[in-house]
């Protein structure tokens, strides 16, 4: 079969029309037509049919789409591939990464990356902190920056910096004016701000307060950090957060953060990648240099 063959009918299934597709190769309809009937005897049955005026697959060719897509995202890959070889400095990189890290890490190693390899793509995947990492053998995600280890197996994971976790309360609070660390248990009578089930920073404060035997009573559950900082400057709660890398609309007079006496009060911050899914060049490059980055 031929691979021209088979993205013009990718297309076509994918609804380009003949006199689309026939424009954009700068060829003729009957030679795409030809072609689309080439293909339909190599594989035995037809793939395609007329509806109206357009072309639909066929449930023959439902199936088989499904492997030329595979197929053809495979060769492109080794394509890309190979032109990375001959020139990785012009590759692109897909990085995932928690959006509390969006402030401060992600901007540092994309900036300090670009001022040596400033012809590299970086596509940027912001994600929710979910406690699993979306590092996966065919997934797009090259790279990961996240705030949980994978699964053993999974994935690889290198940590890259450990950040303390404090209890955050508002201006004005009487917990502030302890001299010392707080054990988490002197908190326990207080409404906490959280993070929602099943995020990684959720599940880290689900621990300490285990730790320090009581359950938090939960006022708010939100979803990214500047929402969690904000309630507790508002007075609404207290929270166990990290404490803010750059500078933010809430004024640090308005949220307080008080060291914690647990030693597991920190969250690891790591690079995660797949071992399964091949790392074009490009993206060796960020890798290495994030890991240098870090050290």
């Amino acid at each position: 079969m031929e691979t021209r063959d088979l993205r013009w009918f990718q297309q076509v299934a994918d609804g380009i029309t003949v006199t689309e597709l026939s424009w954009i190769e700068g060829t003729t309809q009957p030679g795409v037509s030809r072609a689309l009937a080439r293909l339909d005897r190599e594989v035995g049955t037809p793939l395609l049919h007329r509806s109206g005026r357009t072309l639909r697959m066929t449930h023959a060719g439902a199936a088989f789409k499904r492997h030329v897509d595979a197929m053809l995202h495979q060769l492109d890959d080794g394509l890309a591939a190979v032109h990375q070889l001959v020139d990785p400095e012009t590759g692109t990189v897909t990085l995932a990464f928690h959006s509390s890290l969006g402030t401060w890490l992600v901007p540092d190693l994309v900036s300090s990356f670009r001022a040596d390899h400033p012809e590299v793509r970086i596509l940027l995947r912001p994600q929710v902190e979910e406690a699993d990492t979306t590092v996966r053998a065919r997934s797009d995600i090259d790279l990961e920056l996240s705030t949980v280890r994978p699964h053993p197996g999974s994935a690889r994971w290198a940590r890259l910096v450990e950040e303390p976790l404090f209890l955050a309360v508002p201006a004005g609070h009487h917990l502030i004016d302890r001299d010392e660390p707080l054990d988490l248990a002197d908190a326990e009578d207080q409404s906490f701000v959280l993070f929602r089930p099943g995020s990684a920073l959720r599940d880290k404060v689900d621990e300490l307060a285990t730790r320090a035997d009581f359950t938090p009573q939960v006022a708010f559950e939100c979803d990214d950090l500047a929402t969690a900082r904000a309630f507790v400057a508002a007075g609404l709660g207290v929270s166990v957060l990290p404490s803010p890398r750059a500078p933010e609309s809430i004024s640090s007079t308005s949220v307080h953060y008080l060291p914690l006496t647990d030693r597991l009060a920190v969250r690891e911050v790591g690079l995660v990648w797949s071992e399964e899914r091949q790392m074009l060049p490009a993206a060796r490059l960020f890798h290495e240099h994030v890991l240098k980055r870090a050290t």
